[in-house]
């Protein structure tokens, strides 16, 4: 990776169906191997879901779960003379939707279930409640960065 160029960040589409760059997103990170249309079906018949069990707007209670599952904070490893340190540094907003959107994939495909679509509402719906291992993943990494306050003035 070269060290002198920026990348520029490609724009993300909006989906064809909420014209939302949001879903959009989670789409790209549900799928595997290529398969687009089948990672858009999954996400709408969660959406489905979610519409069906709380009678609520399905992309209101995505986009606040994404809220909810989005970190603050976050330490890194700095290495100062031999030792390695967690630093505590804030989050862009663009990584740190990154994060809650691969948390809640990562969790939503570890749950039980039948469906992948049934297990992502799920996650959905309890990430939009303030429950659900993405948000515990959340208090887990601020608790940490809470814990290694004091190394705070090594950031770069």
């Amino acid at each position: 990776m070269s060290r002198r160029t920026v990348i520029q960040k490609r724009p993300v589409p909006p989906d064809p169906k909420y014209n939302s760059r949001l879903v959009s997103m989670i789409v790209r990170r549900i799928m595997r191997s290529g398969k687009r249309s089948l990672a858009y079906g999954i996400v709408y018949d969660a959406f489905d879901l979610i519409q069906e069990r709380t009678g609520s707007d399905p992309l209101e209670t995505f986009e606040r779960a994404v809220k909810n599952a989005t970190p603050l904070v976050e330490v890194k490893a700095r290495r100062v003379g031999g030792a390695t340190y967690q630093v505590p540094m804030e989050v862009r907003s663009d990584r740190g939707t990154a994060l809650a959107l691969r948390w809640l994939i990562q969790f939503s495909r570890s749950r039980s279930g039948r469906t992948m679509a049934g297990k992502l509402a799920n996650e959905l719906m309890d990430a939009a409640n303030e429950t659900g291992s993405s948000i515990r993943k959340r208090e887990e990494t601020h608790k940490m960065a809470e814990a290694n306050k004091a190394f705070a003035h090594y950031r770069y």
